[in-house]
């Protein structure tokens, strides 16, 4: 089977990326053929993410606007005849109108909140509230500014139409796979037909795993350091409980770790929380083998954090907030510790009786253990994912796909 990957990106970067890259890898190993169509090169780590690929097509060269490029690419990836097109994050929409309108057979792995979401969190910036509304015209009013990274200016307005456009070319595909359960209710929220919607959370790529004795009170976070995150939440809960003894390490970097790094001076806690940076995975391995649980304090609401399964994957349990599919995967008292999102005191309570119990934290631990062994090792992952793309593959491209709903004028 020929897999047409499409992806905004080539490199390393997030979840997306490291998922991509298994995903290319395993592919590969068992006599398949991966492709990329992508957009940009992220600079870092380039070269690893697209060696397992046979081929790849890129459709930006030097800017956002080259029309060119994108015609360009998209007919050479045609002209490769892949059997399905996997398609990613895709922010192009001239490139995803376009592949709606070629026979190719379509999957989309909706990762995140991007299709939907216009600031992509789902939550409001100023007060950290999950957003329930639906995507729509209103979404102009609350998050019309959006920072411009790129461009000459520090802010750029976003139209809510575009959002809404892609949307509707999204519903076109034949195959959703969503990675929580969560994510497969905010889909149909939006119009998505749920028999063409398939929850597949991810899996963690681990092949020797190392479980944690539960001898060191060790305190572990490890992801990107967003607003988002909450890590600065974690580092309040932590106060809350610095009569006891244990250690942090936070694992990761990003657009807030250096206000993280200021708040935990400020608390008087820099010398029991050590911020290591992005860490390789061998030096991850260690400091999963020595912890004995494991925060995953997100505000805005996390669709499914793979970091979540390796935590299970290692016998750690976790102490997170009741945000976005985190409930869906962390189960109270049965993995690990659910609290009410923002509530410090609920965290620090969490994170307190798994540092006091080992015998605790080692029975949940190994709940999580038995529960991802069991059902979502990566080798389980890629088996059903290339049974969907076989089945989308097979999908009849004789007869046209229905047309979009219609949009408002000027979208």
């Amino acid at each position: 089977m020929k897999v047409l990957i499409v992806h905004d990106v080539a490199g390393k970067a997030g979840g997306a990326e490291t998922n991509i890259l298994q995903v290319a890898t395993a592919l590969r190993e068992r006599g398949m053929a991966p492709a990329l169509l992508y957009g940009r090169k992220t600079g870092v780590g380039t070269d690893e993410f697209l060696a397992p690929f046979e081929t790849a097509f890129q459709w930006e060269n030097a800017h956002d606007d080259d029309l060119d490029g994108w015609r360009r690419a998209l007919l050479a990836a045609k002209d490769w005849n892949p059997d399905v097109a996997y398609v990613h994050k895709l922010a192009n929409l001239d490139v995803l109108d376009a592949l709606t309108h070629t026979q190719i057979p379509l999957v989309r792995m909706m990762h995140d909140h991007d299709i939907y979401c216009q600031r992509s969190s789902r939550y409001f910036p100023w007060n950290r509230k999950i957003c329930t509304k639906k995507a729509g015209y209103h979404c102009a009013l609350t998050c019309g500014v959006l920072r411009d990274r790129e461009g000459p200016l520090p802010v750029k307005l976003a139209w809510p139409g575009k959002k809404l456009r892609e949307i509707e070319l999204s519903k076109r595909f034949d195959l959703n796979i969503t990675v929580a359960d969560y994510m497969s209710e905010q889909l149909v929220k939006h119009g998505f037909d749920p028999k063409r919607i398939v929850v597949h959370p991810p899996a963690p790529a681990v092949a020797e795993i190392e479980k944690t004795d539960y001898s060191e009170k060790l305190v572990l976070f490890v992801g990107q350091l967003l607003r988002g995150k909450g890590v600065d939440l974690m580092l309040q809960s932590l106060k809350k409980i610095e009569d006891q003894e244990w250690t942090a390490v936070i694992a990761g970097t990003g657009s807030h770790f250096d206000a993280c790094v200021e708040l935990n001076k400020k608390l008087g806690l820099a010398e029991r929380v050590t911020f290591t940076g992005r860490l390789e995975k061998a030096e991850l391995n260690e400091l999963y083998r020595r912890a004995r649980l494991a925060v995953v304090p997100s505000v805005w609401p996390e669709p499914m954090p793979l970091v979540g399964y390796e935590f299970m994957a290692h016998a750690l349990p976790s102490v997170g907030f009741d945000a976005g599919g985190i409930p869906y995967w962390l189960k109270d008292g049965h993995n690990g510790i659910l609290c009410p999102v923002h509530d410090t005191d609920a965290m620090a309570a969490g994170m307190s009786k798994l540092l006091d119990d080992p015998a605790l934290a080692e029975r949940m631990g190994r709940a999580g253990y038995e529960h991802v062994t069991a059902n979502h090792l990566f080798p389980q992952y890629i088996t059903r994912l290339v049974e969907l793309l076989g089945s989308a593959a097979g999908y009849s491209t004789r007869k046209k796909r229905p047309a979009p709903a219609p949009m408002p004028a000027g979208v």
